[in-house]
């Protein structure tokens, strides 16, 4: 059985807390992020966020968010 997009964030964030669109990318090789968080909403899933600051590669500051659970269904 195939384990889906949606199924790998979870159980990522089930592991480590949170997640980002890039660690999604990077570890579960996801690059639809957002479109798979608004299915998990859908699902029932909630999430809070938290926007974080870091430099990218070329030295300028970025802005992203970090998805937590706020609750799971």
């Amino acid at each position: 059985m195939k384990v889906t997009q949606r199924q790998k964030i979870v159980k990522y964030m089930l592991k480590f807390g949170s997640i980002t669109s890039w660690e999604a990318y990077e570890n579960l090789g996801i690059t639809q992020f957002a479109a798979r968080v608004k299915e998990l909403k859908q699902e029932g899933y909630g999430f809070r966020t938290r926007w974080e600051k870091r430099k990218n590669k070329e030295g300028k500051t970025v802005r992203f968010k970090r998805f937590y659970f706020s609750n799971r269904c």
